[in-house]
């Protein structure tokens, strides 16, 4: 059908399925097929209606749950909210939904690239352009559910428009970020917020960057009169949401902690078919806290061993996960990438790891420097005095290749501070199929600020130093600096000379095992597709409890506060016997 589909104009295939203009011309194709995967569930509720209908009535007396979709057409959202509605169901709970129907001028998922030049998110904001197609694929994905349904018009007063319409002109610009209502800091995912729509690590020098930020600041403000009024309404148990950060997600989750109502958040995972879920916080802040007696005395063996150390290898090349930023066989032979580089591994290296800018820049608590260019920066001004160590820095491939291409690449402010690096510095730009992993590897010691490659690294025994949010920090195999004092103090240490202990490579295994195959909650009828993933199922006794360990972590979770860890330490045969 969707071969059929794209030999057809593709405007007017894409206004009629409700995304047109959700993605730039050159992407209009690609937003076909987002359409193609939200589910049917008209149909797939049909193979059995009477166990649908059997289960909702059984539920209409159960525990309340929000599942606070809200940006209803962005299908790897609603599809997963959507197959959460259903299982949950399942198990007996009053599930309730949670759409915008077109009043928040800003969200998750308008981009500037969406729209080619600001101008036009500025004068209309998304109500002309991206809200109706989003709203109705939503609602009308949602409906043929039968369950409770909350749109955010109904949950807003007149009064309450006029305020955050007001607030979000008269407060100076400067005091947005810093913005608290009711003691829920709204500012921090405004500027969250403009910062994804704008795809960069800051937006001072956009010529519109100001508006925009009004805009997510005034959305925020009306997320909180609607989400605040829904809980007081309804007594629920528990409310459920993508990433619990940004516009209006975080907002959400965070009434709900001020409103002592539990929260889970969830977002995909990098293994193919997985999905991370995180209690009472985004999982950004509980991946950093949770306690390490989850992980360290897992019973150790050379099967999980051998198992953790070979999924590490695929990710070298990514066959085993959702995204693959490295299109063509990495290069490997290390006297190649010599050359390339400049630079001489004969002599001590130190590796550094950079982020895409943009991406969640919420606040963390424990880190040494405000942000990553400010880390990059000052860890290249550290190593221009510093002749008998050689700086390889690594730009993160997904600033051209993730989901959202960064409008600030970093390679350009590092040339505009230092428009001649110093001679010990090497740069590995973004589209060089240079193996990483490969030069990591003839490292003394890596650094990161937020990159979960410091998982992969310590348990290849390479040191790392920690510099912010890794969520490898605080687990006990890493240098962890908290200021730029203490970073500094650590880097003077360097070179180390020598591997991580047998110990700690071990621990650093463990925790690896324990992010990569127990925090990641595999749901096998999530299959991989263009763009993301889809629903395979053959209907809902897919879904029902005992059918899919994964599935029973999650709802488990979500329904009785259990946490979140897949038992992967478990052979099949157990777990497909497993009742939890």
């Amino acid at each position: 059908m969707l071969r059929s589909l794209v030999k057809k104009p593709l405007k007017r295939i894409l206004r009629s399925t409700g995304l047109y203009p959700f993605l730039p011309r050159d992407l209009e194709e690609e937003a076909v097929l987002w359409q193609a995967t939200l589910p049917d569930w008209a149909e797939i509720l049909s193979r059995d209606p009477a166990l649908w209908e059997s289960a909702r009535n059984a539920a209409s007396d159960g525990p309340h749950i929000l599942v606070a979709t809200s940006t209803g057409g962005f299908s790897p959202t609603s599809m997963m909210d959507s197959l959460l509605a259903v299982a949950l169901t399942l198990r007996g709970a009053r599930v309730h939904n949670l759409l915008c129907d077109e009043v928040l001028p800003a969200c998750m998922v308008p981009r500037m690239r969406y729209f080619g030049e600001t101008e036009r998110f500025v004068k209309h904001g998304p109500s002309k352009l991206t809200c109706a197609k989003c709203f109705r694929p939503g609602d009308a994905m949602f409906r043929p559910l039968g369950l409770p349904a909350h749109r955010y018009s109904e949950l807003i007063s007149a009064r309450e428009r006029q305020e955050a319409h007001d607030l979000s002109l008269r407060l100076p610009i400067t005091e947005i970020q810093q913005y608290h209502l009711d003691d829920v800091a709204i500012g921090e995912e405004a500027v969250a917020g403009a910062l994804r729509f704008y795809t960069r690590g800051h937006f001072e020098d956009e010529p519109h960057g100001e508006t925009v930020l009004r805009y997510y600041f005034k959305a925020s403000l009306l997320t909180v009169y609607a989400i605040r009024r829904l809980l007081k309404t309804y007594a629920f148990t528990c409310v459920c949401m993508v990433h619990g950060i940004y516009v209006p997600h975080g907002l959400i989750r965070k009434v709900a902690h001020q409103q002592n109502v539990r929260s889970v958040s969830w977002a995909p995972e990098y293994r193919k078919q997985t999905f991370i879920f995180s209690h009472h916080d985004t999982y950004h802040h509980t991946m950093l806290t949770e306690p390490t007696a989850d992980w360290e005395n897992l019973p150790w063996n050379a099967e999980m061993e051998a198992e953790i150390l070979e999924y590490l290898k695929s990710r070298w090349y990514g066959t085993r996960d959702w995204v693959v930023y490295q299109k063509n066989h990495p290069q490997e032979d290390v006297a190649a990438i010599s050359a390339e580089l400049g630079v001489d591994f004969s002599k001590p290296c130190i590796g550094l790891l950079t982020n895409v800018l943009f991406d969640a820049q919420i606040f963390y608590a424990g880190k040494a420097f405000s942000n990553t260019l400010e880390w990059v920066l000052q860890t290249i001004e550290y190593f221009a005095n510093r002749p008998d160590l050689q700086l390889i820095i690594r730009v993160h491939p997904a600033e051209l290749r993730g989901t959202d291409p960064s409008r600030q690449p970093i390679i350009p402010e590092i040339r505009q501070a230092f428009p001649t690096l110093p001679k010990n510095v090497f740069i590995i730009p973004p589209e060089s199929s240079i193996s990483t992993y490969v030069v990591m590897l003839q490292c003394d010691t890596a650094i990161i600020y937020g990159t979960k490659a410091g998982v992969e690294l310590t348990s290849m025994g390479i040191p790392v130093l920690v510099a912010g949010e890794a969520w490898i920090r605080n687990k006990g195999v890493t240098m962890d600096a908290s200021s730029p004092d203490e970073y500094f103090r650590l880097l003077n240490r360097l070179p180390l000379k020598e591997r991580l202990n047998e110990a700690t490579v071990q621990r650093a295994r463990k925790y690896a095992y324990h992010y990569f195959f127990r925090r990641m909650i595999p749901l096998s009828f999530v299959e991989p597709t263009r763009p993301i993933y889809q629903l395979a199922l053959s209907g809902i006794n897919d879904l029902l409890p005992g059918q899919n360990v994964g599935l029973d972590v999650v709802c488990n979770g979500i329904l009785n506060g259990d946490k979140f860890i897949y038992p992967a330490e478990f052979s099949p045969e157990t777990l497909n016997n497993r009742v939890l």
